[in-house]
């Protein structure tokens, strides 16, 4: 049998004492050295003292020697190989040209690591080399396959990648450096430079990273970054777009842009770039007229040998609601009632509020022939209830009657009627004056209510029941859901009476009097229905203002009266969040080659989920004027379906959607979705070696750039694991002469202390 072969040693003690033994041993040793040198402290000779030092020293050291009995251990070993991981970017960007008409990225990535091969393959003696592309989750790739296979990847994320990379040696064979191949171009973690936790996550990784930068920056680009919008503007209100405007290759060039609503010019303006690589920023300024969501555009002009033509134009989409509510308030006199509305409505930045008083009720006898010579300032009613009638978006009679014979609000009641029919927005609240005793002399007006007198008021304190409709209905939805918004209304304090109506056929109702009926049925509080083209609400009561103790109560933040009001507003004028068929982009910004989703909610006219609704949703093409994909689907039980279109040309483009259930018709919604021409990963085709150099710097490596000659010397870490095998001990202190030099050193001590006179 073959002997085995020793590649390594080791210094080692064969002493078969234990090592508490071997302790004390050497601390007598050491005392004996001691003594000895104490004993010699007065001679007064330097030579002689220094003499006995040295060969007490000595013979400690032999008697040391032996009781450690010193021997080599040959070992037989094998060092584990660490890994090496080569991290090549795949991602979009890595397809512009390095430079301008030369290779792309990625070609040139591909052409460097195939002439390293051999150097890659000699770093095998100690590493594996493992080669990845990322895109950004790691896949093998080999420089053949770089050449081959375009990057299309939309993202970078190069820490991500390191992670991944250090993730995977997990266990024996751990990373000993990373090489990473990269424009730099990260829009995710690293996008605002290596700070803040990505620094932490980046030291973290334990690992030198050496980079290479690919990529030249004097590209020819005109691009829009950094646009700045919000979300939702009001109409009517100006809003200001913020953009900038990033040209590479153009100095000295003016440059116009277009701010373009759904292929409708908005607004344009120029800049100037100065330098050949320049941002500008530009900003538009501009007032919507109308609501709903639309679809906007930046664009700059396309000029020859860019490298990027799709990041010249830019969309985005605002959603435009209803700033102010113009509302008219007509009082039949004050109350604790009108106090409490009129002060929210006046606090609400969303309300212009106008307001009347009247302070008569038709019982009231002022005692002078001539009624008119009572008021000191005659009441607008032509201008009103006539020419300007139109131009409220709600009209709320509160305590209001045919209050006073000189107003003949009978000559305006048709016109209140017709406003109501053709859109308008009316809420009638009780008192003993509308719903008492001055029902009567308005009666086309009260045809447009959901509710008629049915007798006199009760004054029987009462807390309002909320009806199944009412759990459901947006303008009773003061909670966050339907059992949060039942225990709101059951937490109110009670009401001190209520006018005794009934519900006409067709009407809502959403609060009633738990005890008080009419017509059979329990007499309603709140009662809400569509006439025509708009929409009434009816409050029959004066009493609504104690709700608003409950945000005072025990300190609760609860404001079930200012939300119930604020609900009531929004569905009056029809919020386009309070719709019975709700259209939604899911998202309304879409990235280029993704699909375009839509969300729609269907709702029964009494705002319930209205399921197995038969739903068709149509994309509209904006640009064409074209509809270009029909999707149709069935409502699940909450009333809503969710249908998605393939991935649709860059542009605006419309969600037109219907609904019906049977042969009853839900009503008609749309929503805007602009779908991007290109991501974040080729908006910007520039190339970012300080982000390289800055993670080469955190993690102990290296910062290069491509072209190489060859692979440089690069920082990696050796592999410290060690495998032992078999071993073999040799003594080295069973030998005759390191006997005779003990017994020599300590003869020679003997001999010269007897000599001195020690002995």
């Amino acid at each position: 049998m073959n002997s085995p072969t020793f590649n390594a040693w080791k210094l080692v003690s064969l002493s078969p004492l234990p090592s508490w033994a071997l302790v004390f041993l050497a601390l007598g040793l050491l005392l004996g050295v001691a003594l000895a040198a104490w004993g010699v402290r007065r001679e007064p000779s330097r030579g002689r003292r220094v003499l006995l030092w040295a060969l007490r020293v000595g013979a400690g050291v032999a008697a040391l020697f032996f009781l450690l009995e010193p021997g080599i251990r040959h070992l037989q070993v094998a060092r584990m190989k660490n890994r090496v991981a080569v991290l090549v970017d795949r991602s979009a960007s890595m397809g512009f040209p390095s430079e301008p008409g030369g290779p792309t990225r990625a070609a040139e990535v591909a052409t460097f690591l195939e002439k390293a091969s051999p150097a890659l393959a000699g770093l095998q003696d100690r590493f594996t080399v493992e080669m990845y592309g990322f895109d950004p989750e790691l896949a093998p790739v080999t420089p053949a396959s770089l050449a081959k296979e375009p990057p299309r990847a939309g993202t970078t994320d190069l820490l991500a990648a390191l992670r991944a990379a250090a993730g995977a040696g997990q266990g024996a064979r751990k990373l000993s450096g990373v090489l990473l191949f990269s424009d730099g171009a990260d829009n995710t973690e690293l996008k605002s430079g290596v700070v803040g936790r990505a620094r932490a996550a980046l030291a973290d990784l334990g690992v030198p990273v050496s980079t290479f930068t690919v990529g030249q920056e004097a590209l020819k680009d005109l691009a829009i970054e950094g646009l700045k919008v919000d979300d939702f503007a009001f109409v009517r209100n100006s809003l200001t777009v913020e953009a900038e405007i990033h040209g590479r290759g153009f100095r000295g060039r003016e440059i116009p842009i277009v701010l373009s609503q759904e292929g409708k010019t908005v607004a344009t303006k120029t800049v100037r770039l100065e330098t050949n690589d320049d941002v500008k920023p530009v900003s538009f300024t501009f007032t919507p007229d109308q609501t709903g969501r639309f679809v906007y555009t930046v664009t700059v002009p396309t000029f020859p040998d860019e490298a990027v033509t799709e990041n010249n134009s830019r969309s985005f989409t605002l959603k435009v609601i209803r700033d102010r509510v113009r509302v008219l308030l007509v009082v039949g006199r004050p109350s604790w009632d009108e106090r409490y509305l009129r002060g929210l409505l006046k606090q609400d930045a969303n309300v212009d509020l106008i307001s009347f008083y009247i302070l008569r009720t038709l019982s009231d006898d002022p005692g002078v022939a001539n009624e008119r010579e009572l008021s000191l300032i005659p009441f607008p009613m032509e201008e009103i209830f006539d020419t300007k009638l139109d131009t409220f978006d709600v009209v709320i009679f509160q305590n209001f009657g045919h209050a006073d014979p000189t107003l003949s609000i009978a000559e305006y009641e048709r016109n209140l009627e017709r406003y109501i029919h053709n859109g308008g927005a009316f809420v009638m609240i009780g008192g003993d004056s509308v719903l008492g005793e001055g029902r009567a002399t308005m009666p086309t007006l009260m045809e447009a209510l959901p509710v008629a007198a049915a007798g006199p008021a009760n004054v029987e304190p009462f807390t309002a029941r909320l009806t199944p409709e009412g759990l459901r209905h947006p303008v009773t939805a003061i909670g966050t859901g339907a059992s949060s918004t039942e225990a709101a209304w059951g937490e109110l304090p009670p009401i001190p009476g209520a006018n005794l109506t009934y519900a006409r056929p067709g009407a809502t109702v959403l609060l009633e009097h738990p005890h008080l009926t009419a017509n059979g049925k329990n007499a309603p509080l709140v009662a809400v229905w569509d006439y025509g083209r708009g929409r009434a609400l009816v409050m029959a009561t004066d009493a609504s203002w104690y709700w608003a103790f409950a945000a005072h109560r025990d300190g609760s933040p609860s404001r079930a009266y200012d939300r119930f009001w604020g609900n009531a507003l929004r569905w009056l004028v029809r919020d386009p969040d309070l719709t019975t068929l709700k259209v939604t982009a899911d998202p309304p910004s879409v990235e280029p080659g993704r699909p375009v989703a839509v969300v729609v909610q269907a709702r029964s006219s009494d705002y319930q989920p209205a399921q197995d609704a038969q739903v068709r949703v149509e994309l509209f093409s904006v640009a064409t004027q074209k509809p270009v994909a029909v999707q149709t689907g069935a409502t699940g039980p909450d009333g809503v379906v969710r249908l998605e279109f393939a991935p649709p040309e860059p542009g605006p483009y419309k969600l037109l959607a219907t609904a019906k259930k049977g042969e009853t018709d839900l009503g008609k919604g749309e929503d805007a979705v602009a779908v991007r021409a290109v991501g974040p990963e080729l908006s910007d085709a520039s190339v970012r070696p300080e982000l390289m150099e800055q993670i080469a710097k955190v993690t102990g490596g290296k910062a290069y750039k491509l072209p190489q000659d060859g692979l440089p010397d690069m920082p990696l870490l050796d592999p410290p694991v060690v495998e032992v095998g078999r071993a073999k001990d040799q003594p080295l202190w069973d030998r005759w002469y390191y006997l005779v030099a003990l017994i020599g050193l300590l003869g020679a001590e003997w001999f010269a202390r007897r000599r001195f006179g020690y002995v």
